[in-house]
């Protein structure tokens, strides 16, 4: 298969699975040991293909981002609590994050790490579905300062790879009382200075990754990262849209139907 066909399924991989409580960062680990390719040539190209999926969030909710930026200009209350919650949501997994960053890309290499998450990860969500009541949605503006730094520190199981940041964080704040569509969009809302953050410590802490390798340039990255960036646009729009009415038993499934098949095919080798 050519780098240019790899680089558009994987960006097109990354934009599906980025949003959905179905890991995005395992999805690309795996597909890395299913189809034989060196994951270090890819390195980079995985790293900003995710700004793909995170300009998506930002293209998609512009006006609430517009909206509450200006309101934080004039310090009106609704869009300090906005912004708040982000940061304090956000703080854990940069912290814990910083100090652990060694075991992470530890972990990035090791694809029955994420089949074993993938499947943990599902049963959660089975358990947790049928565990906790539909509630009224309340904006992320409303919650708690205490509910946003519990979700925060739920997002740090998703240094596991094969967890979900988009999976931890929403059932983290589901567990917590919120309700569906307002849990789904605080994932996005924190997905933007938690992807934006982790991608920069890697390029400060590697500047080479700026310069590519001789097997991935910059028209793979490229593709790539529209690749990301358009199926992420469709993506976000359709999961608040179907988790509001029919929850994420499906997505519970499909972690396990997944994690189930790679075990026993890494199990074969």
């Amino acid at each position: 298969m050519s780098t240019i066909v790899t680089a558009i399924l994987l960006g097109i991989l990354e934009g599906l699975t980025e949003f959905l409580p179905v890991s995005s960062t395992g999805h690309l680990i795996l597909a890395q040991a299913w189809f034989g390719y060196d994951p270090a040539e890819w390195r980079q190209f995985n790293i900003i293909i995710q700004l793909g999926a995170i300009l998506a969030v930002v293209v998609t909710y512009f006006k609430t981002f517009w909206t509450m930026g200006m309101g934080l200009l004039r310090g009106e209350r609704a869009s300090i609590m906005f912004v708040r919650n982000i940061l304090l949501a956000f703080l854990p997994a940069a912290v814990i994050g910083l100090l652990i960053l060694d075991v992470i890309d530890a972990m990035l290499e090791n694809p029955t790490v994420v089949a074993i998450a993938l499947i943990v990860g599902g049963i959660a969500i089975l358990v947790l579905e049928k565990s906790i009541p539909t509630r009224e949605e309340q904006g992320v503006e409303s919650l708690s300062w205490k509910t946003a730094i519990g979700v925060g520190l739920v997002q740090c199981l998703a240094m596991i790879p094969g967890t979900s940041r988009s999976g931890a964080t929403i059932m983290g704040a589901l567990a917590m009382g919120v309700g569906r569509k307002t849990a789904a969009e605080f994932s996005f809302f924190l997905a933007v200075p938690t992807m934006l953050g982790a991608a920069t410590v890697k390029i400060f802490q590697e500047p080479e990754l700026l310069a590519g390798t001789a097997a991935i340039g910059w028209t793979e990255i490229a593709l790539g990262f529209v690749a990301s960036f358009l199926v992420a646009l469709v993506v976000v729009r359709a999961f608040v849209a179907y988790v509001s009415k029919h929850g994420f038993a499906p997505f519970a499934w499909y972690r396990i139907l997944v994690g189930s098949i790679t075990l026993i095919w890494l199990f074969a080798l």
